[in-house]
């Protein structure tokens, strides 16, 4: 090799020592970035054009340098004041967008058309209601529609700022009331109940009630809307409840009753066996409902308090009375080779042909990793090992600079030599 191949080789190592002082430098800045993944620098061998090479005995001649992404690698999980952040443990990546031009308040946002992805789970809800993490992403899942069931469509999730309650399912319906009396001065009676499905969609429900023609102390209560769904409810002389179907129970125990039928089927609590706290019968005979009203085990009423963030992807709404309903569920995206997506601003990265297309999954499935509530994951820069590698990054660029130098002194001593 020449003296001339000598400065270029030393030019190349210089160059491919600076690329290693940028990825360097960059995860050092980054190393208190949530959801950062710390680059390496990769060096690479180069022969040039080499009169040589034919023979097996070309040297390489120069030196290049490539940042490698390592974008699979774990950062530690740590806990934070932010109810609303998530750390991901596992292999998945949050689904995320951004904004096209400026948003105010008054205007909503229109998004653009690239998908994001990100490891960044430190969200927070801005002014519009739109959970944003801290590099301006939107995060994007499946909200819960009107009619309450889950979108099959990946949007930018939007809380309102005043959620409103949804009526829990009815499952049971209890009755407290004299139907009748004792001396049968009454014999049919009807109650009737406001029931809620799965969805808050509100009901009305109602059950007749028929008394025996040649018992007083027998009835039969029936489904209004099938009368095929019926029980005989027998009643003891004190208007205590004695028994439902026939079946013997003992006393204190429950007296039901199954009802079958819209909005769901649900059980009819009766009140209990041998006891007139229930439905019962009047000693009196003008002592009774003639008709009764039946209540059920939904919650109807609350008022929205906050949000709260679930280790299954689930971004609840919390009310004053203690229960919380689901508004959106997250999931996240895996990637054949996450080592391959295209690094982008704020900690996010966009699919490329390397990485493959994004799989989309519910949490904890498919490798996609499990969600920790109120944490984020720290930068994967250690410190320790860069400030050394920085240490012999710059021996070595020294060192070229040492080439440089003696390329020149060999250089002048040539020339001198015609002088």
């Amino acid at each position: 090799m020449s003296i001339i191949n000598s400065l270029n080789t030393a030019v190349s190592g210089l160059n491919s020592q600076s690329h290693a002082f940028s990825d360097l430098s960059n995860n050092i800045a980054n190393s208190q970035t949530t959801g950062y993944k710390a680059a390496t620098t990769s060096f690479a061998d180069y022969v040039t054009s080499n009169d040589l090479a034919s023979d097996g005995e070309s040297l390489s001649d120069s030196v290049a340098a490539t940042t490698r992404q390592h974008t699979d690698n774990q950062g530690m999980v740590v806990s934070s004041t932010n109810t609303l952040a998530l750390a991901i443990s596992g292999n998945g990546f949050f689904n995320v967008v951004q904004p096209t031009g400026s948003t105010t308040s008054s205007t909503a946002p229109t998004f653009s058309s690239q998908q994001f992805y990100t490891r960044n789970g430190d969200f927070s809800q801005n002014n519009q209601g739109y959970l944003v993490n801290t590099s301006g992403y939107y995060l994007e899942g499946y909200q819960v529609g009107s009619e309450g069931a889950l979108s099959s469509t990946l949007s930018p999730i939007k809380i309102s700022d005043s959620v409103a309650f949804q009526p829990t399912k009815s499952t049971t319906v209890s009755l407290s009331a004299a139907i009748g009396s004792t001396s049968g001065a009454e014999g049919t009676n009807t109650s009737t109940a406001t029931a809620y499905d799965s969805k808050g969609n509100a009901q009305e429900v109602s059950l007749n009630w028929k008394q025996s023609s040649t018992d007083p102390l027998v009835w039969t209560v029936s489904n209004s809307a099938d009368s095929s769904n019926s029980a005989a409810v027998k009643f003891n002389s004190d208007g205590s409840l004695a028994s439902v179907n026939g079946a013997s129970q003992s006393t204190g125990s429950a007296a039901t009753f199954s009802y079958t039928g819209l909005p769901q089927d649900m059980t009819v609590n009766l009140g209990t066996i041998g006891s007139t706290s229930g439905v019962s019968l009047a000693t009196d005979s003008s002592n009774y409902s003639t008709n009764p009203t039946m209540t059920t085990d939904s919650v109807t009423s609350g008022t929205f308090t906050g949000l709260s963030m679930q280790s299954d992807g689930s971004v609840m709404a919390t009310f004053d009375n203690g229960l919380s309903q689901l508004l959106a569920k997250i999931p996240l995206s895996t990637f054949a080779d996450p080592n391959g997506l295209s690094a982008q601003n704020g900690q996010a990265y966009t699919a490329t042909a390397s990485s493959g297309a994004p799989t989309v999954n519910a949490v904890n499935t498919n490798g996609a990793g499990t969600l920790s509530t109120s944490s984020t994951e720290s930068s994967t820069t250690d410190l320790t090992s860069d400030l050394t590698k920085l240490i012999v990054a710059q021996q070595a660029y020294g060192a070229n600079t040492k080439i440089v130098t003696t390329a020149n002194q060999l250089l002048q001593t040539t020339l001198a030599m015609i002088q």
